[in-house]
């Protein structure tokens, strides 16, 4: 008996995979246009991205979500936690370095996986991980050598968006336990108002305002969590059904590209030679370790 064929999407999947890499690659541009602190920025763009899906969530999840262990609720507020951590991070980072530095830098993620993976999972890292993992420690080097000739600014947002980066893997790895148990709304909506909660919290206790900013400010909040984070990551979530994982996860690598060249367009941000080699390196260490991701999943099929 032959089964159903899979019924073909209105858009294909190449093209929405297309819009969310464009989507996530202005998040970045929104952040440089928003007139607020950091945490600030963070904590509305969590805050707006959960009380849109929480209606949906409520709707299609209500009985999933009253249903989840007491373990998995920590877990989950615990990835939540690393969530609001690695946007705080990150973002802070586009304060004092430039996009093409702190986009590639925080796209790292994937080697901080590998890596943990190594030391606290006992995973053996082939040649090609670490491979992977040196051209990209190479390329972190040539664009802090360059760095420093512009201040100690650069190097502090440059280490920024590397703390971004392994806040996420941290995320990355608590997320691949949890989502085997629980629905991607689910999942998502518990650690989006865990990471906003947390980032509220701080801009209190640091005494900053969610008021008295511009119209264009509080327009840059809508548009970071419409754009990069619901239109963008649901691109993704959506070509993983027709696409593979590792071909998706080596297209998000067009975000470093993408948000480069709106910096230029938009912010007349012109990458310096070392951060153009430097960055070009680093995507090629995450290329080769995201092939070897791929190769492990086929692996265990």
């Amino acid at each position: 008996m032959r089964g159903f064929p899979m019924v073909e999407p209105a858009v294909k999947p190449y093209l929405g995979l297309l819009v969310g890499v464009i989507a996530v690659s202005f998040a970045s541009i929104f952040i440089r246009l928003a007139e607020a602190p950091s945490l600030v920025i963070a904590a509305y763009r969590l805050t707006i991205a959960s009380l849109i899906l929480t209606p949906s969530a409520l709707r299609r999840s209500r009985e999933e979500l009253k249903g989840m262990e007491g373990r998995d609720v920590l877990l989950a507020l615990t990835a939540g936690l690393f969530l609001g951590l690695h946007f705080a991070s990150w973002i802070t980072s586009l304060e004092y370095t430039s996009v093409a530095s702190s986009v590639v830098f925080v796209n790292t993620h994937p080697l901080f996986v590998g890596i943990a993976s190594h030391f606290l999972l006992k995973e053996r890292l082939s040649r090609q991980m670490w491979a992977g993992i040196a051209l990209s420690v190479l390329g972190g080097t040539v664009i802090g050598l360059g760095d420093m000739a512009l201040g100690p600014g650069e190097l502090w947002g440059d280490l920024l968006a590397i703390v971004g980066a392994a806040m996420m893997a941290a995320y990355l790895l608590i997320g691949r336990r949890l989502r085997a148990k629980l629905s991607l709304l689910s999942y998502i909506v518990l650690v989006y108002w865990t990471a906003a909660a947390m980032l509220v919290a701080l801009c209190l206790a640091a005494g900053q305002s969610f008021t008295g900013y511009s119209s264009q400010t509080y327009l840059m909040f809508v548009l970071l969590a419409l754009v990069p984070q619901i239109i963008g990551h649901s691109s993704f979530n959506w070509a993983l059904r027709y696409l593979s994982a590792s071909f998706v996860a080596i297209s998000v690598l067009g975000e470093p590209v993408c948000s480069t060249l709106l910096a230029h367009l938009i912010l007349s941000e012109v990458p310096t030679i070392p951060k153009a080699v430097g960055g070009a390196l680093i995507l090629a260490g995450i290329y080769i370790s995201s092939r070897e991701e791929e190769a492990k999943g086929e692996s265990r099929c």
